[in-house]
């Protein structure tokens, strides 16, 4: 038990350097880096503990983003700051890095040694399981924002 805390809380800290790192390249203000920080181990934390808890990555994924777009929303709020300020950097430990990598180098092995049934399977299922959790960052973030202003702002 305490292993798999320990290692929530390593790979905690390296998604609050990686966001913050692209909150950097992205100039955002000073301000608001501890934040970003803050957002993407929370993003992190809640998408592991959902598998772990024997979600798809697909859902987890799905959950933390509409968790990040909820506070992001406060944050926005209090701090007066756009809302993709910490929404950007906060989903970067959350983007399908390995599937994407794995579906294009399975491409390029097509390209280069031809043409088999296991390097279609292997760049069908890389790149479905890419787009998809890309999917579900998407509408996370996008259901929380309309829904809030669903909310504020009723249809007449």
């Amino acid at each position: 038990m305490s292993g798999l805390i320990f290692d929530i809380i390593i790979n905690s800290i390296f998604a609050s350097v990686a966001s913050t790192g692209f909150a950097m390249l992205f100039n955002v203000p000073k301000n608001a880096l501890i934040y970003c920080a803050i957002g993407g181990a929370m993003t992190y934390i809640i998408k592991d503990t959902c598998m772990d808890l024997g979600l798809s990555i697909e859902l987890a994924t799905f959950i933390a983003s509409a968790f990040i777009g909820v506070v992001a929303l406060r944050w926005s709020k209090k701090f007066l700051i756009p809302r993709p300020v910490y929404t950007v950097a906060s989903i970067i430990p959350m983007i399908p890095g390995t599937y994407a990598f794995t579906a294009m180098i399975t491409l390029v092995d097509m390209n280069s040694h031809g043409v088999t049934p296991e390097l279609i399977e292997i760049f069908i299922e890389n790149g479905l399981k890419a787009i998809s959790i890309l999917g579900a960052i998407s509408f996370g973030l996008a259901l929380t924002s309309l829904y809030y202003m669903r909310l504020n702002r009723p249809v007449i």
